[in-house]
């Protein structure tokens, strides 16, 4: 009996001891988890209308920009020596730019020089010929006197002897051959001087182009505005070169030299603005043209100006960097626009209304399912969902409840930032 107690009383003391174990254990674990749920950021699962934008920076234009370029000159580069200030208003007929005319002066004095000779050979082929025709006609003249001399002389051969009248024949005959030869040879006389003059009046009328496509030259290497507006002073380079290079190129400027065919400067149109940027590539399945947009001008503060977007660009840029021009029309314009402003644009995709929305860094991806960490009685634990939107601030998600609490980070990680994958795109909830 007394073996049984003990027996007894010590397993009744392993129990406690067990119980006290575990019980201190599960404190522990409370507590930790407690202190742990303390150090994670938290949001709230919210519904409500959610709109999804698309913001990117631009620089306006003139729309149907009026192109001043550089003539061409049939040889190598041409320098500046005039040009409008960029920014200077010019009317039409007003001069933007010159170049430097001295070869092109120096062709036209050779051309002129040119076709000077050219008159002079067209005087002495003409005296050539006069002189050429008249020794012809002389020749046919003196022949022809031959023959009728030996025709008199044929009309005396009944009173001659055999012999003699037909030495008369023979002559006749002969004096006929060379009438015939000599006229034979003033046509074929007349026909080369007329073609030696054709020659020469021919490099006339060749000189006469030369001269006067060197004097069009000269007037074309002064290039003036068809149309009112600013005067919008393009780079020296292709933008896609300076920027490969990591420089920014300035702008043309008096003295520097361009490209026969290089655009130096625009003259945009000012009854239609238009604003180009560029957008990062992950937006274009967002973008269409028709969507409004919001643009506002940074020298004009607290002014916005309507538009929409006009045209899409193809897709460019290193792999890593890759975007796309787009190409937004204002709908209204101001008189204190200027080509070159920087502007901002906010361009609206689309509205949702009682959409379920959490911040964006709550949204992680992994192995392509998004989930967030849902809070539990438990702790936080991964919770899948079904990514509707995204955007750089907001993610509208589906496949969870709403007020749910999620975690902003890692739990795992609270001292990490959470990965997330942003854009450009920002979302306004109301």
């Amino acid at each position: 009996m007394k073996r049984r107690w003990r027996t007894l009383l010590l397993a009744a003391t392993v129990l406690a001891v067990l119980a006290a174990g575990g019980w201190g254990a599960l404190r522990f674990v409370q507590l930790s988890s407690t202190a742990a749920s303390a150090e994670v950021p938290t949001t709230r699962v919210k519904k409500g209308r959610v709109t999804i934008t698309v913001a990117a920076r631009g620089e306006l234009q003139g729309g149907n920009s009026e192109m001043v370029i550089a003539p061409q000159t049939g040889g190598g580069d041409i320098a500046i020596t005039y040009l409008r200030e960029p920014g200077e208003l010019v009317r039409a007929g007003d001069t933007v730019v010159e170049f430097d005319t001295t070869q092109q002066e120096y062709n036209l004095k050779e051309a002129e020089a040119d076709l000077a000779e050219a008159e002079q050979q067209v005087i002495i082929a003409q005296a050539t010929a006069v002189f050429t025709e008249e020794e012809a006609r002389y020749a046919v003249l003196s022949a022809a006197a031959d023959t009728k001399v030996a025709e008199l002389e044929v009309r005396r051969n009944p009173l001659l002897a055999a012999i003699a009248a037909h030495e008369n024949e023979i002559s006749l005959e002969s004096a006929r051959s060379k009438q015939r030869q000599a006229e034979q040879d003033a046509n074929n006389k007349k026909a080369t001087v007329s073609a030696g003059i054709a020659i020469q009046a021919a490099a006339v009328n060749k000189a006469k182009v030369t001269v006067d496509m060197s004097q069009r030259i000269i007037d074309s290497m002064v290039v003036k505005a068809k149309t009112a507006g600013y005067v919008n002073v393009q780079q020296t380079s292709n933008q896609v070169l300076c920027c490969y290079a990591g420089q920014q190129l300035p702008n043309f400027q008096v003295g520097d030299s361009a490209r026969a065919g290089q655009v130096v400067a625009q003259i945009p149109d000012l009854t239609h603005w238009e604003v180009s940027a560029n957008i990062p590539e992950l937006d274009r399945g967002h973008l269409s043209p028709g969507q409004k947009v919001s643009v506002r001008a940074a020298a004009l503060p607290g002014r916005a100006f309507a538009g929409h977007i006009k045209t899409l660009g193809g897709t460019t840029g290193s792999p890593w960097n890759r975007s796309f021009e787009c190409r937004v029309a204002l709908d209204e314009t101001s008189p204190e626009l200027r080509p070159g402003m920087s502007t901002n644009l906010t361009i609206t995709v689309e509205s949702l209304d009682q959409a379920l929305w959490v911040p964006s860094q709550a949204v992680f991806e992994s192995d392509g399912r998004a989930f967030v960490y849902l809070r539990t009685p438990q702790g936080f634990v991964p919770h899948d969902v079904t990514l509707v939107r995204r955007s750089e601030s907001q993610a509208v998600l589906t496949g969870i409840g709403d007020n749910d609490l999620v975690a902003l980070s890692n739990p795992d990680q609270p001292n990490k930032p959470a990965s997330q994958t942003g854009g450009v795109m920002k979302a306004v909830s109301r």
